[in-house]
């Protein structure tokens, strides 16, 4: 019985190749087809800036200070959200938000026109609606629900 020396085969060879080329390519084509259908707006990045708008005005509204209130609008793109001096804006994309105190059952719809949410001197809600809780719900790629209680706390969730 005779053996032979069989070199050492380093490396790949062309069929080994081609075949991670083209796994690579159809990974790539699924991976874009993902991101592309993906909408940039985020419900979670608006309910939080709408609570940061609100916490601002609210401590205004504890400083002292004639400028505590949010107001909340919506253009052809974006939300924009104003308080205490200070004003940003998301994108929408065909997102939609609406409130309503929790005594009533219907939600109105954040539209062109102002919606303002106002805070005594004692941080307390104040208007649209004093004493009572307002839940916000925000609809894009998934829904997200902020509270607004009636004391001024800020939580994310449906109002209890």
């Amino acid at each position: 019985m005779e053996m032979r020396n069989v070199p050492n085969s380093l490396g790949f060879t062309l069929v080994e190749m081609v075949m991670v080329i083209i796994l690579i390519g159809v990974i790539s084509a699924i991976g874009i087809g993902l991101f592309a259908r993906s909408s940039t707006f985020s419900p979670l990045l608006a309910t939080q800036q709408l609570a940061s708008a609100t916490l601002l005005a609210q401590q205004a509204a504890l400083a002292g200070n004639s400028v505590n209130t949010v107001t909340i609008s919506r253009d052809t793109k974006s939300f924009s959200f104003s308080a205490a001096g200070s004003s940003f804006s998301i994108r929408h994309e065909g997102a939609n938000m609406s409130y309503r105190p929790v005594s009533q059952t219907a939600a109105s719809p954040v539209t062109s026109t102002n919606t303002q949410i106002t805070f005594d001197r004692m941080g307390r809600l104040a208007a649209p609606v004093s004493g009572q809780d307002i839940e916000f719900k925000i609809s894009g790629d998934s829904n997200f629900t902020l509270c607004l209680s009636s004391l001024g706390a800020v939580y994310q969730g449906a109002c209890q």
